[in-house]
């Protein structure tokens, strides 16, 4: 069982009242300030605090404000020793948590506080207030909580010296139980599959939990691949290796599921094994188009799936010509990526700028007048004929009007598929571009098997409840926790905002919500500028935004549409266009 990380059927039968949490041992701390014995001195300098002892479990104390210095629905980073916390006043109650979100450390003082939970500002994802939970992706962590306490006019706040050095924190978690034989099992190593199997953790299923991935890496941030692709596969991997031992979740790399038992809750493997399931998640995401031309196999025509993809592009492309096909996300971040590295960069797009398709002509027409300043060339309008070669190595490529342009490395972004042909006599329903079809709980037409990620078409409430798929990195993160809740037996709807984002030429555009179908796209601010927000309008109302060097509009905009809300067309078009951010 070659790439099997696991316990091999070693049970821990401690539980989780008898034990120190596994956490500490897996490289992230749990909060442990219910046991922690309180510093006897408190600082009255507002801000400021004493510890004798340099215990880490010890817990510390300080003033960090006055009840009436902050105003009900502020969040404020205040001192606690030497490191921070956030402060948070809602509903006239004190509440305090990490200060940086767990994806990518944003600060949560400049994100958006509602409805008992804090929004990123950068990348949408949200934590509960009053416990520092995560509820909304991306990311795999939450982060710490802090106990507050008034005392006067006095706003104390109590923290461990463990808790103020990371603003990281793994959930509780439970582990296998001798006398649980269920196996739930989850085909695909994303970020829908890691989060699937920690949540089945979090809510203390107790049977063996299996990974079985194609790959030869464990789960990673498979976003940073376009971004920084000089990375390598462990500086990118969502958890450490022995987070899989503690917590008794067993990953099988390099298995690949050639086909499903629908009947008898079996799969099989390529290598012959086979493997008998209670409840199955699907998760195994899409796989890189190619284009059907004269030269596809030549060497240094590339796809970009994996952190060996991406070492291999970033080292073959330096000082080189480097051709990039498709002028979509994937395409223009690795444009970015190339830029002053190769020798040359040129984009090959179908439509008439980058982005066409999803963010429109006008944002598209900014992001690429932004790439040719930095010395990307595109040939827009048209596509790949041939590639040509010498030995077998890519030397040129043929473009669709006979033009022809030197290439030592492509990189196609063409698109993906879902990776979904093992499932085709499954018996599970498909729609016409071969994705799984769930209903809102994430199920499938067979009770005892899910889908998420990628290859899911699901009901999404923004939509109308209509069935749309969605390739995005925290959409996938959301669907592992509802389909672990619902494989659990908790019944728990689809309830999410899409979001997105796209770094390129060191700017970032936000995304949030579901603009398919939109028919106008109101621009407040300066397309020139790189300062804008784009609102998408489908009929009378707003149904997305793209905002550029405007946080946190998108995640503003995120909770007001998860808040019930809808944004009508007539309010952007006002005088005030931005005057709904004050109305969450």
């Amino acid at each position: 069982m070659g790439g099997c990380l696991s316990k091999n059927n070693s049970v821990n039968t401690t539980t989780e009242a008898e034990s120190v949490n596994p956490a500490d041992k897996a490289g992230t701390s749990e909060d442990k300030s219910r046991n922690a014995k309180p510093s006897k001195q408190v600082a009255k300098n507002g801000g400021g605090s004493k510890v004798t002892e340099e215990d880490p479990d010890e817990a510390i104390e300080a003033v960090v404000c006055q009840v009436d210095s902050m105003k009900d629905g502020e969040m404020r980073e205040v001192d606690v020793a030497d490191g921070k916390v956030l402060l948070i006043k809602d509903l006239n109650e004190f509440t305090a948590i990490g200060h940086k979100c767990s994806h990518y450390g944003a600060p949560l003082a400049k994100g958006v506080l509602s409805n008992g939970r804090v929004r990123c500002p950068w990348h949408g994802a949200c934590f509960n207030t009053k416990t520092g939970d995560i509820e909304d992706f991306p990311g795999v962590d939450s982060i710490p909580c802090f106990k507050v306490r008034v005392e006067g006019s006095d706003v104390i706040v109590e923290a461990q010296k463990k808790q103020l050095q990371s603003h990281r924190r793994i959930k509780k978690m439970s582990l296998r139980s001798a006398d649980n034989d269920k196996v739930f099992l989850i085909i695909g190593g994303g970020g829908a599959g890691l989060v699937c199997a920690e949540t089945l953790r979090q809510e203390g299923f107790g049977g063996r939990i299996v990974i079985a991935t194609k790959e030869k890496h464990l789960p990673y941030d498979r976003p940073k691949l376009s971004k920084a692709m000089e990375g390598s596969a462990e500086s990118i991997q969502l958890r450490k290796d022995d987070f899989f031992l503690v917590y008794d979740i067993e990953v099988k790399l390099e298995h690949e599921v050639v086909s499903i038992e629908a009947e008898l809750n079996t799969v099989k493997f390529q290598n012959g094994d086979s493997l008998s399931f209670e409840k199955l998640l699907i998760a195994t995401g899409g796989k890189p188009r190619t284009l059907d031309v004269p030269g596809k196999d030549l060497k240094n025509v590339c796809s970009l799936r994996s952190p060996d993809d991406a070492n291999y592009i970033a080292q073959l492309g330096n000082g080189k010509n480097v051709v990039i096909v498709g002028s979509s996300f994937i395409g223009i971040e690795v444009a970015s990526f190339f830029s002053g590295k190769a020798g040359s960069v040129t984009v090959i797009g179908r439509g008439s700028v980058p982005y066409a398709a999803t963010l429109g002509e006008q944002i598209g027409g900014a992001v690429k007048k932004l790439a040719e300043e930095k010395g990307v060339k595109f040939h827009m309008n048209c596509s790949v004929k041939e590639f040509k070669g010498q030995d077998d190595v890519l030397s040129s490529i043929v473009l669709s009007n006979d033009e022809e342009i030197p290439a030592d490395v492509c990189v196609l972004g063409v698109g993906v598929t879902p990776a979904t042909e093992f499932l085709q006599n499954s018996g599970l329903r498909f729609s016409s571009k071969n994705n799984v079809i769930v209903d809102k709980f994430l199920c499938t037409n067979n009770p005892d098997i899910y889908a998420a990620g990628d290859i899911a078409e699901f009901p999404l409430r923004l939509n109308n409840n209509s069935p749309v798929n969605i390739g995005h990195w925290q959409i996938a993160h959301y669907h592992g926790r509802v389909a672990a809740l619902n494989m659990f037996g908790h019944e728990t709807e689809v309830e999410t905002v899409p979001f997105f984002w796209t770094a390129i030429f060191g700017k970032n555009i936000r995304f949030s919500g579901y603009n398919h179908g939109y028919d106008d796209v109101i621009i407040s601010g300066s397309l020139q500028e790189l300062k804008f927000i784009a609102y998408y309008a489908r009929g009378d109302y707003i149904v997305a935004i793209a905002t550029l060097n405007s946080d946190p509009a998108a995640s503003k905009f995120a909770e007001f549409l998860a808040s019930g809300k809808r944004l009508k067309k007539s309010q952007v078009t006002s005088e005030d266009p931005e005057s709904w951010q004050s109305k969450l």
